[in-house]
This record gives structure tokens, sequence and C-alpha cells, in this order.
């Protein structure tokens, strides 16, 4: 019985989980990078704190709408051995537990978006949440194999938040980058269903490579990676950034587009899994040269 106590997760580690912290820590990060791209130059001082409290706002909501997806698909997550773990998939946490942490989360990151941003900050993070949380989780995501697709618009809208953080408007800038995080969705996800294909079986999600098969799946992974590749040379082509980040986005999706033609000629599981991992990797970086570029080059917009 001790033993038990003592391996148990606390309350608080379990609420925590609901959040997703990794996916939300990039979800922020890209926010951030919007944020910053917004601004010429430095940012004040004035600028940073404005940023931090966008930035709490907006992580606030993600996590609500995270928390939410937990616990829509809990029977689902009970069945696959990549969620199994979460606590609303093991009972640990209640529906109503994390129907009132999400609730709680979402109300304080509007309000502080409402108080410490701008009102149009604030109604697109929470269309965000409503497009993943429930036109996502709740539509998409069991009706069609293009959840995926269609349900990225969502995951794509971080920059477009921090832009309208900074700036009150969405402008063609942070639409751009929009359009990468949404070329970038599918060949991510699809490459971590094809290596947990079984898992989606037994979930019943019409996953692309469980109604498709996976040599379709490479195929539109692949495919994608070209795709994103020209969308990832945009902001060069638009004067948003210039050498730096051309050079690293293009070493970047070189490389995504190579896991992408090796996962279609000589398929395995580890390498779908490498593909996934290096996918995290090219996103990352795409928008860590977007920022550097910004300063160490000096692109003005």
């Amino acid at each position: 019985m001790n033993a038990e106590v003592l391996t148990s997760p606390s309350r608080w580690t379990q609420f925590y989980a609901l959040t997703k912290p990794r996916v939300v820590q990039l979800i922020v990060f890209c926010a951030f990078i919007g944020m910053v791209l917004a601004v010429p130059g430095l940012p004040t001082a004035a600028q940073w704190v404005h940023m931090a409290v966008a930035c709490i706002g907006i992580w606030l909501v993600a996590g609500a709408a995270a928390a939410f997806n937990c616990l829509v698909e809990r029977h689902i997550d009970a069945r696959m051995k990549r969620t199994s773990w979460r606590p609303t998939a093991k009972g640990e946490l209640s529906p109503q537990q994390a129907l009132a942490f999400s609730a709680l989360l979402c109300t304080v990151g509007a309000a502080i978006l409402l108080a410490f941003t701008n009102t149009l900050t604030m109604w697109l993070t929470l269309a965000t949440f409503i497009g993943y949380a429930v036109i996502y989780t709740v539509v998409l995501k069991p009706a069609t194999p293009q959840n995926i697709v269609i349900g990225g618009a969502s995951g794509a809208m971080p920059p477009v938040l921090g832009w309208a953080a900074m700036t009150g408007d969405v402008g063609p800038e942070a639409l751009i980058l929009f359009l990468i995080i949404f070329l970038w969705t599918p060949p991510h996800f699809w490459a971590l269903a094809l290596y947990r294909v079984e898992d989606y079986k037994k979930s019943g999600l019409p996953m692309l490579p469980v109604t498709h098969g996976p040599r379709y799946t490479q195929l539109q992974i692949l495919l994608y990676t070209l795709v994103l590749f020209a969308g990832c040379l945009l902001p060069v082509i638009f004067g948003m950034s210039g050498w730096l980040y051309l050079a690293v986005a293009s070493v970047l999706c070189l490389g995504f587009s190579w896991y992408a033609l090796r996962l279609w000629m000589n398929y395995s599981d580890a390498l779908a899994r490498k593909t996934f991992r290096f996918s995290l990797i090219h996103l990352s970086g795409v928008f860590a040269a977007l920022l550097i570029d910004h300063y160490l080059v000096g692109t003005v917009y």
C-alpha cells in the first residue's frame, strides 16, 4: 500500500499531464515567434512584458483544449498504448474534474488575453480552442481520414495569435507562418500513425494508414514534404527573412523530404519513428531560424 502511494502521481501532476505539456510548449514557442516577427527591431521592455503575458494566456487556453481532448477521447486513449497512461484514460481523474479544469484554464487564459492583450487575440484563441477541442476532436477525427488535414488549421494558428497579440490584426506574414505549420501537420502526424497503426485500428479512428493503407500514406507524406518545402520558401520570397533562414530551412526541408523518400522506398517502423522525431526538429528549427534571422541579419518588415 505504501509503495502504491509513493509511485502514484500527485493530483497536480495528473492535471498537468492533461495539458500535454510538450505539445503546448511547441504551440507557445510558435506563438512567441509570431510575436517577435511582428515587432521590427528589438522589442522594448514593455513589449517583452506584453509578449510574456500573451504567452501565458495562450498557454492556458491551449492547455484547456488539450485537457478537453483528453476528456472526450478518454475511452479511445484507454485502448491505445501511446495514450493509455493519461489520467482520464486510467480513471485517475473523473470527467467532471477534467471538464472543470479545462473550463478554468480557458476562462483564466481568455480573461488574461482580453485584459492585457487585445480582443482580437482573445477571440482568435477561443476560436482555436473550439477548432481543436470540438471541431477536430469531436467531429472530424472520428469521421474522416482527412481529419489531420482539415483539423490542422487549428494547430497552425499559434503564430497568427502571436502576430495579432502584438499588432492587433492579422497580416499576410502571419498567414505565411500559418501555412507552414498547416502543411507540416499531415506528414508529421501520418508518420506517427504509420508506426502506431495497430493502436489506431484498436481505437476505431479512421486514420489514413488504417483506411487507405501504409503505402498510400507513405506517398502522401512524401508529397506533403515537397509542398512544405515550397511553403517554407515563402518567407524569403515575400521579404520576411534572408539568407540565414533560407539556408537553415532548405537543409531542414531537404532532410524531411529525404526521410519521407526513404520511408516510401523502404518502410520500417523504426524509420517512421525517426521521421516523426525529425519532423519536430524541422518545425522547431524553421521557426528558430526565423527568429535568429530576424535579429542577426537585420531583416525589417
